[in-house]
């Protein structure tokens, strides 16, 4: 396959890009590559997924940031910086100290900032419907909030129905 900007070399770098919900790949030469500028690694030297990460760090959040910022946690010590340079952490207090900066970088990394977790096969129904019944409790109350009762009733409704069908799904389990 030819590179796609020069159509002269063998691409031998795939990048896909999204931008807007659009997805764009590209195969390259190392040289058109290179000049692509979106790449922080050079394709010569030995590839990192340490120094891929970092330079994510780099590149979004640590922009935000002054590089000498006077906020440091307090049970390491650690600033944002020394974090964006390494990569880790010092300790779990760094993630509360630093959490306004990291959850956006998390965001754009795994596309969101909480974990959820993988759920047992034999409960993870009920904990599924648990999940569902308390998500759609908070929408129940913005919706309220916000004055639109023709929603909260649809939500009200669904809500019973699921609780019903958490109700059977226990009594289910009891009697295995």
């Amino acid at each position: 396959m030819l590179c796609d900007d020069c159509q002269k070399r063998p691409a031998s770098v795939h990048i896909t890009q999204i931008t807007n919900n659009q997805k764009i790949d590209k195969h390259l030469c190392n040289q058109c590559a290179q000049a692509y500028g979106d790449i922080a690694f050079s394709l010569d030297s030995k590839f990192s997924v340490h120094d891929f990460l970092k330079n994510m760090f780099y590149s979004g959040a640590a922009e935000n940031i002054p590089a000498k910022s006077g906020k440091a946690c307090a049970n390491c010590g650690m600033t944002y910086h020394d974090f964006s340079r390494t990569g880790k952490f010092g300790c779990s207090a760094c993630y509360s100290t630093f959490g306004d900066h990291v959850e956006p970088l998390l965001r754009r990394i795994h596309g969101v900032s909480t974990h959820t977790g993988k759920l047992p096969r034999r409960t993870g129904a009920t904990l599924e419907l648990k999940q569902r019944i308390k998500k759609l409790r908070y929408d129940l109350e913005r919706h309220i909030v916000q004055e639109k009762y023709e929603d909260a009733a649809k939500i009200r409704d669904e809500i019973r129905g699921l609780e019903k069908e958490l109700l059977s799904s226990v009594s289910e389990e009891g009697k295995i």
